[in-house]
């Protein structure tokens, strides 16, 4: 497995990941919350970052990162792959090449903010709301 570049032809395959990963690691969300993203996603959040894959042999997906100004603004990976290494080797992708050393996480996914820590990352503040508002605890953290 490599990581690869991202064409605009993935966005549908990588929103579907992001969903994947998402019901399986984000109880706090709501079916109405994961609608509300959907469009978000894809429309603005994968045009504004520099994104990267992983691939299995078949060309299927497995996970992808998006940075931008060296923060780690997305990093989903498909659940029965997660544990795997993928989000380490995205992450280690994102901190070298891409110079990454900042991340926000949902505070109410604590499995992220373990990840995190045991790659090195500390929080260094936290934030009532998410970026659109809603009542999603986020911590701001630097490598």
């Amino acid at each position: 497995m490599i990581v690869e570049n991202v064409l605009p032809d993935y966005y549908a395959e990588m929103l579907n990941v992001w969903e994947n990963s998402v019901r399986a690691t984000h109880d706090f969300i709501s079916e109405e919350d994961i609608e509300y993203f959907k469009p978000i996603i894809i429309e603005q959040a994968f045009p504004a970052v520099t994104l990267k894959c992983v691939k299995d042999s078949t060309g299927k997906i497995l996970g992808f990162i998006g940075v931008h100004e060296r923060k780690v603004e997305m990093l989903f990976v498909l659940n029965e792959f997660r544990g795997k290494g993928i989000g380490k080797m995205l992450l280690e992708y994102a901190v070298g090449p891409l110079n990454a050393v900042y991340v926000d996480v949902n505070e109410q996914n604590p499995g992220a903010v373990g990840f995190y820590e045991h790659m090195g990352f500390s929080v260094t503040s936290r934030s009532p709301t998410d970026d659109m508002g809603k009542p999603f605890p986020i911590l701001h953290m630097k490598l």
